[in-house]
Parts: structure tokens; sequence; C-alpha cells
């Protein structure tokens, strides 16, 4: 008789009870499979079998002893090895249902002694602030009324210290604990400690010469802990977060024709007191490669290679970017399927010339596989339309299959801007030539609802509240409204856009606006309202046209003639002697924006130019044209952007004539340096209060400035400039001797610039000083504005 086995922590054992020597060679062999224990037997052991008549089970309330028997695997009346017995041991055990399991042969009859695991009552979580209850529910395996498990616990534990390694909590530690009740249960507490977030105080680069530090590190996603490090979360060490940057280093590289250019290793090193990493991306730049000789060609009969080169735009000595090849491709093959060429493929070969650092791209027009579009399954949108996401393809069932045209697809779909991720795959249909598209969408909140405060020198203190909904209804339609009111103004606007009318590439709006204005440093008050729908669509694949129709109604009411020439002046008085005006007009803006799709990814360019024609009823004959154009380009390592941009307009009427309502009023948003109507024609009486704002027919600004790096941390998001603005107003339909600044008279302005991307938008801080102005003129020095230009 010999109790051989104690195993570690769950206290393991199999005894066999008056059997030979060679029994404690079972012993052994169970030792050592289970690797814990120690046993101490003779030298010399003989195999032995056993054979049971019937099989006892102890200690089991809940597991059925036909369970345990399964397990077991052992018949009455079987012969069983040794080594047999130990499997039998192992599998009960393995079944997780059981503390300890003993296994003892006791002559013909096999006690089989469990201690059962308790049943979980509860799980809960404890000293979790940044991870809610529910979330990290979701994470554990551990389920309440069902067996406990210390093993699925550890597992449990260490799936929410992962959880918050993947908010760069590293230090984060949790413990489960088990709380014994009656009837065999126990309550399952994780107790965590979250720690400290481990932020990035640094980041490197070894081996970059072209690029500055400052530069580079502008490309990744991650960013270093600055002041801001309450609001910014982007300065977190995540793996995950890293490897996306390797891939955003190789593409930034790669647009700019670094086509050698790896990232060989990153580095990450723990500061000691484990809250803060200092992360080294190891990177070779190689040599940067132009293109060199573009051309097309074909191995198809049927295919003029000649047809296909002329709507090349590519040419060489322009920086290599495999962005610009594929949109070759994709204008190559659009070509094709106009032709009429279906399953026409083009195929980049590109030559590599070391000598002159050029690389020769060779579009070959070949035959691909004959395989069509069975179908396109769409799963995820619970809101949102299918036939809003199938507008995005260009293919439908049926048509011949293009991969590339499926990637922009799904491009189209990801920029929607309704779907917190967005995946399409292809996967072989019914038959080898067919295939089926799958789009897996999560859709994410695309409404907003905005209450708000302001104070305006002009209009006084106020509140606005504004709803915005960009998929409105699921049928991807933008649909917005807001209410401002203050002292001295009310404004009241309405839009909608359908950006797929009837399904094609054909955006329809509808904007609505209405204000009443009584500013206590005017003698009038305003009522404007516009009614105005509009049709826009693409021209080409930069250039897209708007026509649209307004309809306006204004009006300068509740003027004191008493105060004419005292507080204001005759033109004010005879403007607003006319009363109501309903004004209806047709008009049109092209648009040609190459910021995105140029080939240049650092430089691009925007010009407008629109005219309204007024003469289809109303009250009033009028042309109103305006322009502009934007340039933007970056210089020095792209250390330095510079942009530059001219504006104008010119109202001119055939019937009626222009009040101060309807012309030109020049403010700081399109000339730096002077206040709303600061500039351009005015009515001034010496020794009166008269000095009253007219507006002008005609307008012209040019703006020039640069902004730079000013030294501070990147993750600051502070950037300076300076800058330079021309222009001026001018031109009235009627006039009189008080009127000042009626002709062209241009002012100079300059100034410097702080940029500071902020946790609550673009902000942009102008301190300006007029170098040339009138005496007259109203200067701004400084003010602070929301930017998102260019």
């Amino acid at each position: 008789m010999a109790k051989v086995i104690s195993a570690r922590k769950t206290r393991r054992v199999f005894e066999a009870n008056r059997v030979s020597k060679a029994t404690k060679a079972v012993a052994i062999a169970i030792a050592l499979a289970a690797g814990v224990g120690t046993v101490t037997v003779p030298q010399v052991s003989y195999a032995q079998s056993f054979a049971f008549t019937s099989v006892s089970i102890e200690g089991n309330k809940r597991i059925e002893g036909s369970t345990i028997l399964s397990y077991a695997g052992i018949a009455r009346g079987q012969t069983v090895s040794a080594a047999e017995l130990n499997d039998a041991y192992q599998r009960i055990l393995g079944s997780g249902l059981f503390e300890s399991v003993e296994l003892i042969p006791q002559g013909s009859t096999l006690v089989i002694r469990v201690v059962e695991y308790p049943t979980v009552n509860r799980i809960n979580f404890e000293g979790n602030k940044r991870i809610k209850d529910e979330d990290l529910a979701a994470l554990v395996q551990s389920e309440s009324r069902r067996v406990f498990s210390p093993r699925v616990a550890e597992s449990d534990a260490q799936a929410i210290s992962e959880a918050y390694a993947q908010q760069g909590r590293i230090a984060a530690r949790v413990t489960p604990k088990v709380i014994k009740r009656s009837d065999n249960r126990v309550d399952l507490v994780f107790e965590v400690f979250e720690g400290g977030v481990s932020e990035i105080e640094r980041i490197g680069f070894v081996g970059n010469g072209k690029y500055s530090d400052r530069r580079l590190r502008r490309v990744l996603e991650t960013k270093q802990a600055g002041l801001l490090r309450a609001f910014i979360k982007k300065d977190t060490f995540i793996e995950d977060r890293i490897e996306f940057d390797k891939q955003l280093l190789n593409d930034f590289y790669a647009s700019r024709g670094y086509v050698d250019f790896r990232v060989t290793g990153v580095n990450a090193e723990l500061a000691k007191e484990r809250d803060g990493y200092f992360v080294t991306f190891n990177v070779e730049e190689g040599q940067q490669f132009k293109f060199g000789e573009v051309s097309v060609t074909s191995d198809l009969p049927d295919v003029d290679p000649d047809t296909f080169e002329r709507v090349v735009k590519l040419r060489s000595g322009k920086v290599y970017s495999p962005s610009l090849v594929e949109n070759e491709i994709a204008r190559l093959e659009r070509l094709a399927i106009e032709e009429g060429l279906n399953f026409v493929r083009v195929e980049p070969r590109v030559t590599r010339n070391d000598r002159d650092l050029t690389l020769d791209v060779e579009f070959m027009l070949t035959r691909g596989e004959r395989i069509f579009v069975e179908r396109i399954d769409i799963e995820g949108n619970t809101t949102t339309l299918d036939r809003v996401v199938r507008e995005q393809f260009d293919v439908v069932e049926g048509d011949p299959f293009n991969p590339r045209a499926i990637r922009e697809s799904a491009e189209r779909i990801r920029a929607l801007g309704f779907f917190e991720t967005a995946e399409v795959q292809a996967r072989e249909g019914s038959s080898p030539n067919q295939v089926i598209v799958d789009v897996n969408v999560e859709e994410k909140p695309t409404g907003a609802l905005s209450f708000g405060g302001s104070y305006s020198s002009t209009d006084g203190f106020g509140a606005s509240i504004s709803f915005s909904e960009r998929n409105f209804l699921g049928r991807g339609q933008a649909f917005s409204f807001a209410i401002q009111t203050a002292a001295g103004a009310n404004r009241y606007s309405l839009s909608f856009l359908e950006p797929r009318l009837l399904g094609r590439d054909v955006a329809f709006g509808l904007d609505m606006n209405y204000s009443e204005t009584t500013l206590l440093s005017s003698f009038f008050n305003t009522a404007e309202g516009t009614f105005q729908p509009s049709i826009s669509f693409p021209l080409s694949d930069n250039g897209r046209l708007q026509l649209r129709y307004t309809f306006r109604y204004s009006d300068m009411r509740d003027l004191d003639q008493t105060k004419v020439g005292t507080d204001f002046g005759s033109l004010i008085a005879a403007e607003a002697a006319i009363g109501e005006r309903y004004d209806s007009s047709l008009g049109y803006t092209f648009s040609y924006d190459t910021r995105r799709t140029g080939l240049n990814p650092n430089a691009g360019v925007l010009l407008e130019f629109g005219q309204d024609f007024g003469g289809l009823g109303g009250d009033s004959n009028f042309i109103r044209t305006k322009a502009k154009a934007v340039a933007q380009t970056k210089v020095f390592n792209e250390e330095v952007t510079l942009r530059a941009s001219l504006e104008g307009g010119a109202l001119h009427y055939s019937k009626g004539s222009s009040r101060v309502v309807d012309r030109f009023v020049v403010g700081p948003n399109i000339m730096r340096g002077f206040e709303y109507g600061g500039i351009g024609p005015r009515e001034y009486i010496a020794g009166t209060d008269v000095n009253d704002k007219l507006g002008g027919n005609f307008y012209a600004v040019a703006r020039f400035e640069a902004e730079f790096p000013l030294g501070l941390p990147e993750e600051y998001g502070i950037t300076g400039g300076v800058f330079y603005d021309v222009g001026s107003v001018w031109g009235l339909d009627n006039t009189n001797a008080n009127v000042l600044y009626e002709d062209f008279s241009a002012r100079h302005v300059i100034g410097v610039s702080v940029f500071w991307d902020s946790f609550i938008g673009p902000l942009r801080l102008n301190f300006s000083e007029a170098l040339k102005k009138e005496k007259q003129d109203v200067p701004l020095n400084f003010n602070l504005t929301i930017s998102a230009e260019f």
C-alpha cells in the first residue's frame, strides 16, 4: 500500500493501494507525465495490468457519474495497463471540472475520488476607470453560473492587461481573486491596477539625410508627448501604430521617388521609470529616381497603342511616384472600356537606369482573364441604404471584373465618412469565371447637435444652435440647419445636398438663408433672404461645374430720415429709400483643383470662376463676376510652405443700381489688416458723425504668405508665418462730393501669423501692420480665426 504522487497546487494524487511493487512503476510514469512531485521507489519494477468489475465514484455533486466515466474511458471488465490508467487520470483532470482527482484501485473495484471546482456566482471588476465594466466583461471567457477554471481566469487577466497595453498602459496589472460563497460557489473578482500611460518622450531617426527628423515626425501617426499630453492621445506607445508608421514612411518616400527606401528597424527603449519610451526609426533612403521614357505598347492586334499614348499625362523628368503610375493605369483602363475593349489590362513594366537615376515605364496593354462580377454583397450597414454603397461602384452584376476598379470603389466607400471600417474583398463565385464582391462595413455616428455662445463688437452677445447630419435617413444625403441670435443680428440657415442625383455623379444642393440685422452702430436695419437650388457635375478629372438659380430678397429699412447729413450720408438714405428688392438670377461656377490629383504631391492649384446673371424676372438686371486663384508649394525639403492667392470681383447693373447690401465689402477673411468694410469707398463729412462704409462694385486682393516651423516640438502643433497682402475696393454707381476712395487705391499690409493645430480646431492668430492705407480706413492689427483654408 503506497500513496505515490502529490501534485503541486491541485493536490493531484494517484494512489495504488495493496498492489505489488510493480504498481510503483505506474506512479513513476504519472509523476513524469505530470512533471511534479518526487517519488522514491525500488530500482526494479514490473509491468502490471488491471481489470475492474466495478467503478465507484466519490465526491461528485454537480457532475454526473456517467460524465466522469466517459472522460475516464474505462469499461467494466476491461483490462487496462498502468499507462492507460494514467491516461484516464489525465483525461478527467484535463476536463477542467475538478480541482483534484484520485484513482484508487481496490481489488476489482476502481475508486475515482474527485473534488469539483466551484461554480462562479458573479464576476466583478475593481480598480478600473479607463475601461468600463461592460467593455472588460466582453474580454473575459469566465462566465457566471459556469464552472470556475483557474486557467481561464489567468487567461482573462492577461486579456485585460493586453487591453490596457493597447492604450499605452504597459504597467497595468490584473489579479484574479476568488471569494468563497456557500454551496460551493465563488465570486470571481479581477483587481485592476491601471498604472500610468507610457508616453513616447522622443521620436528620432537614424539614416535620414534628405529630410529632417522634424519633417519625418509630421508624417507619423504617432506623436511625441508634449505640453498638451492631456488632450493628445497619439503619444502613447502602441505597437500596431508603430507598424502603421513604418508604412507611412514607406509611402512618403515612395511618393517622392525614393524607390529603395526601407525601414531597417525600430528601437523602442523603455525609461527606467517605465513611464515613457524613446523610439528610434532606422532608415535607408537610397537615391531619388525620376521618370525616364514613358510609352504605351500592346500585344493585342485590335488595339492601337497611339490612341492610348495620347491620353498619358506622365512626362519624363517628373519625380517618380507609384501613385502616378496607378493614376495612368486607371486612365488607360477607362479609355479601353470607352473604346469597347473589355478585359483589357494595363501592366506597367519598369526599367531601372541606375546611371542617370531614371525609371522607364512601359504600359503594356494585354488581355486579362474573362471574369465577371456575379453579385455584390453588402453587410454591416444597419442605417445606410445598400444603394448608397452600391453607387460607389462603377460596375454592377454581370459586368467584367476589374480588380483596380474594385479597389477604387473601396476607397470611395471609405471616403464617404459614414463608416468606422469598410472592407471590400473579392472571392470566387458559383463558377471559376465569376467573383462575388463582399463589402463589410461598420457604421459610425454622422450627426451632430451643437450649442454655443459668441460675442462680436458689431453684433454683441449671441447664442447659436445647429444640427447637421452627413448621412440623412441613411440615404447618403447631407442636411443641416443653424440658428444664430444676437443683440444686433438674427440668422437662420438650412441646407440640403444629394450627392448622387438619380444615381449619377451629379450633386443637387438646396440652400436657404434669412438674416435680420439691428446694429447699434448703424442707422438702418437690414433683412435678407435667399433661396438657391443648384446642381454640379464633373467636367474632367480636376474640373467641376456648378449651375444654380438664386432668388434673393433684400431690404434696408427703419431709417431715421431726420439724421441724414449728421449721423449718416445721403447715399445710404437714397439706397434705403429704394425699399424692398427681389432679385432673380442664373449663375455658374467652374472650378479646377489639382491639390489632390496633381503630379506634384507638395504643390497644387485651385482656380475658380463664376458669374450670376440677374434679370430672370425680379427688380434689377446685373452681372456679378468673381474669380479666385490659389497656389501652394513646399520648399527647403518641405519644411517651408509657400502660398499665393489672387481674388477679385466685378458687379455691373444695367437696370437699377447697386446698394451697400449688394456691393463687395472686404473683411479680414479676404484682406488681413483691416476690419470688415475697413477699406473702400465711404461717404465722409468732416465735423459730423457721417463716415459710412459703402462697399464697391469692384475688388481685387492678392495674398502671399509663408509658413514655417518655429523650433517648437511638433506635437504642440504650433508653426509660424509671415504674410503680405495688397488690395483695393472701388467703384460706385451713384456718388457725390463727399465720397472718398471711389477710385482704385491699393492698400499694403504686412504681418506675422501663429498657426496652432489645437484640439478645438486649426487656429490662426494674425498680427498685422498697414504699410499703406488711407486716412479714413479702419485698420485691424490683430485677429483670431479658425482656419482650414487650402
